[in-house]
């Protein structure tokens, strides 16, 4: 059975819209895209989000990201990144989008996100990791099917901006905490499971 495994980037004050690039994710006006690119290269912050795609693992990404992974990766040229997030099987969870996809070992998730994302979990083996895509991860957490949570918290604060947590969240949910360790460019990496 499947683990999923969401890494996310955040601001102190919980932003995870756009970190990589100022084009990343501009809805809503959001003009700060990038805040997180400076510090992303961190061996330490690297080796934290390395752990989990190792062995046995895929993708699990939103329609969003996987445009986004798509359109930069693969044209990256030769780079351990690029050669193992293109060799992964990636799950794209989206309403919109219809196969064939266009980077190679891509399968539609199509449905209900949580009881796709369940279904999944009970076929594939290894780690399901998810990076960014917020509204997946959004609607999985209510149901439970994250299994571990590795935040990046940055620190840097943006005061708007797109928020893993939405301030109309599900409720109270209790975390517990895995590990913590800050990186030498001070990101604070902390991974959660649900207690």
């Amino acid at each position: 059975m499947g683990k999923v495994i969401a890494i996310e980037h955040l601001s102190l004050d919980g932003v995870m819209q756009s970190p990589g690039s100022a084009d990343e994710d501009p809805r809503d006006g959001f003009d700060l895209g990038g805040w997180a690119a400076q510090r992303g290269q961190d061996p330490r912050l690297q080796g934290a989000m390395g752990e989990y795609m190792s062995g046995e693992w895929s993708l699990l990404l939103g329609r969003r990201t996987y445009v986004q992974f798509a359109g930069f990766w693969p044209k990256l040229g030769d780079n351990p990144f690029s050669k193992a997030l293109t060799e992964a099987q990636k799950y794209v969870v989206s309403s919109t989008l219809t196969e064939p996809l266009p980077w190679e070992n891509s399968e539609l998730v199509t449905g209900d996100v949580a009881e796709s994302v369940a279904a999944l979990k009970e076929r594939v083996e290894g780690n399901l990791v998810t990076m960014g895509s917020g509204d997946v991860v959004r609607a999985l957490l209510p149901h439970r099917l994250v299994d571990v949570l590795l935040l990046a918290v940055h620190q840097v604060v943006l005061g708007s901006g797109r928020r893993l947590f939405p301030e109309s969240g599900p409720g109270p949910e209790n975390l517990r905490l895995l590990d913590n360790t800050t990186t030498d460019s001070g990101v604070i990496v902390s991974t959660y499971a649900p207690e």
